[in-house]
C-alpha cells in the first residue's frame, strides 16, 4: 500500500488548492484521484488525517451519500464515491474543469515562452 504524506502546496490537487484544505475535501479528493474502493484504514492512511478527524467528518459523507459501501474484504468494509449523487457529479465536473483550465494555462504559458524565445533569435 502506498501511503501519501503531507504534500507541499504545489503537489496538492487543483481541487484542494481551489476550495481549501479540509478533511472532508481531502477524502473526496482522494476518491476522485483513486477511482476504486477502500477501507476506512486505507482512507485515513492515504488522506493524511488522524482517526479522530476522520471519524468527525465521515458520518456526514455517508449521511449525504457522498460515499457508499461497496463490498467486504475480509473483515473490512470498503467504500467508494457514490457517482450517482448529484453533489459528487458536481465535484467530478469541477475537478475536470480545473484540470482543463490548468492544462490550457500551461499550454498557453509554453506558447508564450516559445514565442518570446523565437523573437530573441
Amino acid at each position: 500500500m502506498h501511503v501519501i504524506t503531507m504534500k507541499s502546496v504545489q503537489e496538492r490537487s487543483l481541487l484542494i488548492r481551489y476550495l481549501g484544505d479540509t478533511p472532508k475535501l481531502r477524502i473526496i479528493d482522494f476518491f476522485l484521484e483513486n477511482r476504486s474502493d477502500y477501507s476506512k484504514k486505507e482512507i485515513i492512511e492515504n488522506v493524511g488525517i488522524s482517526k479522530t478527524t476522520f471519524y468527525k467528518v465521515w458520518d456526514e459523507l455517508v449521511q449525504f451519500d457522498i460515499v457508499k459501501e461497496t463490498r467486504r474484504y475480509g473483515m473490512a468494509q470498503l467504500y467508494t464515491l457514490d457517482e450517482r449523487n448529484p453533489v459528487v457529479k458536481r465535484f467530478m465536473a469541477l475537478d475536470a474543469e480545473l484540470s482543463k483550465q490548468a492544462m490550457h494555462k500551461s499550454v498557453s504559458g509554453r506558447e508564450a515562452i516559445a514565442i518570446h524565445h523565437q523573437s530573441k533569435l
